[in-house]
């Protein structure tokens, strides 16, 4: 026998993640209307929804502004989400604000995601680190471990993707966007941005 849900219960959960009313009533009902698992079943069922639409073209979208108080810290994003109709909505909008203060907040950010980051950066990031002194009487095997190790820890550092939200830390900047695909219907995703830093050259 399934539990009863009342429709203020379906309203709530809904208001916290997005989600259909029925798909919101099924995950309570399935959750005996405990909200934190059905928000967790909400969350897993968004997520692989956000997957499957990340290859879907974006050729629409907004470039949003952010300067941080004091004006010394400016910053530009290219959103890109699929139609004009989800480029007006005040969620993707938040979206790109909440982004662009994100970057502004991480100093060592330069690249959208891992993956864009430059095989000569790579390069480079692992011979510095296979030159280090505490490396050098190690056995080759471990060495290669360790280097991979820091090298990889280093590229998540620099990439937006793999940040912490400021405003959630228990979720990455990439969850956040998945977040945002489920609940708008759209694949979106981060183009470019750029960083202005008063008296930077």
């Amino acid at each position: 026998m399934s539990t009863q849900i009342s429709a203020e219960y379906v309203k709530e959960l809904r208001s916290k993640t997005g989600a259909g009313m029925m798909d919101c009533k099924k995950a309570l009902q399935a959750s005996a209307g405990n909200m934190e698992l059905a928000i967790e079943t909400l969350r897993r069922k968004g997520l692989a929804l956000a997957d499957k639409k990340s290859g879907r073209i974006t050729t629409e979208g907004v470039v949003e502004s952010y300067i941080h108080a004091g004006s010394k810290i400016g910053v530009l994003i290219e959103l890109n989400c699929e139609t004009d109709f989800v480029a007006r909505r005040l969620e993707f909008h938040r979206l790109a604000k909440d982004i662009a203060m994100q970057i502004a907040a991480c100093p060592l950010v330069k690249y959208v995601s891992v993956d864009s980051i430059e095989e000569k950066i790579v390069v480079n990031e692992t011979r510095i680190e296979s030159e280090k002194e505490d490396l050098t009487n190690k056995p080759k095997d471990i060495r290669n471990k360790i280097v991979k190790g820091r090298v990889d820890k280093y590229l998540k550092e620099i990439s937006l993707m793999n940040q912490q939200f400021i405003k959630k830390p228990e979720i990455l900047i990439e969850e956040l966007i998945k977040q945002h695909i489920a609940l708008l219907g759209e694949n979106i995703r981060v183009k470019r941005f750029e960083k202005f830093v008063l008296g930077d050259s």
